[in-house]
């Protein structure tokens, strides 16, 4: 069964994505982040920005047939809007109002929950999905309260 996790209370979503998949792709063999197109370009942008040092091999695939590349191929991170029918099952980062279709084929599943309260009442119906089908959820709060 997936491994669900959600990160709560993120004030800048892509600084945070950002380091969160660097992490990710340093203690996995693959990660897969989902997310709206435009989102995926902004984050690919983030990702290009990196000191060389703490680049990540990546792909942004527009369209899933693009994960036959050569490029995709090696790359440690995907870039998708749709991971229904992804061939990597190991991380999966969601950046999706809604849940993820096919995200029960992965190892484990991120999703990622700013501050803003569409987002946050977003995440609490994805949390009762996950909850109403059996999976258990760790819950991360990492905004930092002073």
């Amino acid at each position: 069964m997936t491994e669900v996790a959600f990160h709560f209370n993120i004030p800048e979503r892509l600084r945070y994505v950002s380091r969160l998949l660097r992490k990710a792709v340093a203690h996995s063999e693959s990660v897969v982040l989902v997310a709206a197109p435009e989102v995926l370009q902004q984050v690919d942008h983030l990702l290009w920005q990196l000191a060389p040092t703490e680049f990540i091999g990546h792909c942004l695939l527009a369209q899933p047939e693009q994960a036959q590349s050569p490029e995709a191929r090696h790359a440690r991170l995907w870039l998708m809007s749709d991971v229904s029918q992804c061939e990597r099952h190991d991380v999966l980062v969601s950046l999706l109002p809604e849940v993820p279709a096919g995200f029960e084929q992965f190892a484990r599943l991120i999703e990622v929950v700013t501050l803003d309260e569409q987002d946050r009442a977003q995440a609490r119906l994805r949390w009762k999905h996950y909850t109403s089908r059996g999976y258990q959820i760790v819950r991360h709060d990492v905004q930092v309260r002073g």
